[in-house]
């Protein structure tokens, strides 16, 4: 693919949020409607027309042009996109078991990211009506409005989503805490941590770039943190897109939590 030495990050950033809203505006219109489904892949992960129909406007939309990477859950991957600067990062229907099932909780997931970090996000719940967007360095907002994920550095009596078999193991090592009730979305779930309504989520151990990378900048701009649960940044657009678990909180509760996990080694599988 020909290189592209530097974007506009703010033109990209508006370029993003057209397509994403067109996108979202076709998943709800085919949600609840009769639609095809299938599974995919060793974990027999659903699929359905609209995840397709979805996938494709966005790629005209983004990828259009040339010059970018592209890395999405379904689409075919593409080595090249392995040496490319900047590279979009989709997820077309995250949530798709709830997208299926008639549920609200699923959103249309796309980033762009620079050399292995996101410089621009957008994740957008139609049914919902919640749209989240971030730009590196200029903060994130949710229906236009800026947010912040919440501050302080304790654990007790925090809102904490996660899977469940994970959340027994931590209660044995923290203080008291309350269990959000499950989103299906996994990027919706680290999204509530970037607008402050759960104050720490866990991601088990086999999420993905497109499940990721867009809530990964909404959590950073809004003066939180995502990483491993044994620290460390997230780099994406790697030869095998995969992750271990990970924790998103405010800043200084995030560093609480990883210092607790480090000094209990809590089980992670």
């Amino acid at each position: 693919m020909p290189a592209i030495e530097v974007v506009d990050v703010a033109a990209e950033a508006a370029r993003l949020e057209a397509a994403v809203r067109e996108a979202g505006a076709l998943a709800q219109s085919l949600f609840q409607k009769p639609l095809k489904s299938w599974t995919k892949g060793p974990a027999a992960s659903p699929v359905s027309d609209a995840d397709i129909a979805v996938n494709d406007l966005l790629r005209t939309r983004l990828d259009g042009r040339g010059g970018f990477g592209w890395l999405s859950e379904e689409s075919i991957d593409d080595p090249a996109r392995l040496t490319a600067r900047y590279i979009w990062i989709v997820d077309p229907i995250d949530g798709t078991r709830a997208y299926i099932a008639g549920l609200p909780d699923w959103a249309v997931s796309v980033a762009l990211v620079e050399r292995g970090r996101p410089i621009a996000a957008c994740l957008y719940a139609p049914v919902l009506a919640e749209f989240f967007m971030a730009i590196a360095g200029a903060g994130a907002t949710f229906n236009g409005r800026s947010i912040a994920a919440s501050p302080g550095t304790t654990l007790a009596n925090v809102r904490v989503a996660g899977p469940k078999a994970f959340l027994e193991r931590f209660a044995a090592i923290a203080p008291p805490f309350s269990v959000m009730p499950r989103l299906r979305s996994l990027a919706l779930r680290l999204a509530r941590v970037a607008q402050g309504s759960f104050d720490v989520a866990f991601a088990g151990g086999n999420s993905h770039d497109w499940d990721l990378a867009a809530a990964d900048l909404l959590v950073h701009e809004a003066r939180g943190a995502l990483t491993p649960i044994g620290g460390g940044p997230l780099i994406y657009n790697c030869p095998v897109p995969r992750h271990g678990m990970l924790v998103a909180a405010g800043r200084d509760r995030h560093a609480t939590i990883i210092e607790l996990l480090s000094d209990q080694r809590i089980a992670i599988s």
